[in-house]
């Protein structure tokens, strides 16, 4: 049985914060921070279960501390590799295209509906937050998942900004490293949080949440990930076209 007050105070809670970063777009002209704000969305969402649900567990700790590491990695590492005043050409195409007033339309075509997303998405959170069933098996399992997913994505970001960093390699392609097993690493290990996430609500009997992994993946894969990414990138990096042939989109395996 769901507990939709304590679920949607999650909501109302990461919609609040939306708020926020929409008027911060307003003052900087620029909506790119909505990237930065994407792990606190879910962070924020699991604060508010915690706090609400008064019969806190060892399993609500415990993901509570995970998803508090993951999203400050990640909200801090996307917030140094994208704050500058030029706005990222995804959402600048965005803006052109929702012309006139995009600093309107934004507010739901960008930042809420972003919050929405990490608000389904939240729901094994909420699952673990609470369960009241004793730490089982299933959760070392998705405690160690969550693990390595979290390390390959942070050793793929570092391994990335070190690349970026050279200016001689611009306009090349990363293909070493965690890089050259798979084009999108970073995304796998992003895959795997969630999946990790997933078996700790499951271990506690939220098993109806894993829209969320599957939600996440598709995301991954299909719609912000790895197509939207590809689409034309090809014809920044003549050479990534090579890199695809030889080269695994996601999963990891030996280059072709």
């Amino acid at each position: 049985m769901i507990d939709w007050q304590i679920f949607t105070s999650g909501l109302m809670a990461i919609a609040v914060f939306a708020l926020f970063g929409w008027l911060i777009s307003l003052v900087r002209n620029n909506v790119t921070h909505v990237d930065s704000m994407w792990s606190l969305f879910l962070a924020i969402g699991a604060y508010a279960y915690f706090f609400n649900f008064h019969d806190t567990s060892p399993r609500s700790s415990l993901i509570l501390t995970l998803v508090s590491i993951w999203a400050i990695r990640l909200c801090v590492y996307l917030t140094w590799r994208n704050w500058n005043p030029h706005e990222d050409h995804r959402y600048a195409a965005i803006r052109k295209n929702n012309q006139p007033n995009f600093w309107l339309s934004s507010i739901y075509i960008v930042f809420g509906l972003q919050a929405v997303l990490a608000w389904i998405i939240s729901a094994p959170l909420f699952g673990a937050m609470v369960s009241k069933q004793a730490i089982n098996f299933i959760d070392v399992i998705g405690i160690l998942l969550f693990t390595f997913g979290f390390l390959w994505e942070t050793l793929a970001d570092m391994q990335l900004a070190k690349f970026k960093a050279q200016l001689s390699n611009k306009g090349k392609v990363l293909n070493t490293g965690l890089w050259r097993f798979s084009r999108h690493p970073n995304y796998f290990g992003e895959c795997c949080v969630w999946w990790g996430f997933y078996l700790i609500a499951f271990a506690g009997g939220a098993w109806w949440t894993i829209i969320s992994p599957i939600l996440m993946t598709l995301l991954l894969l299909k719609i912000s990930g790895v197509a939207l990414l590809e689409k034309d990138i090809a014809e920044r990096r003549p050479t990534y076209a090579d890199y695809i042939k030889n080269t695994n989109a996601f999963v990891p395996g030996p280059p072709k």
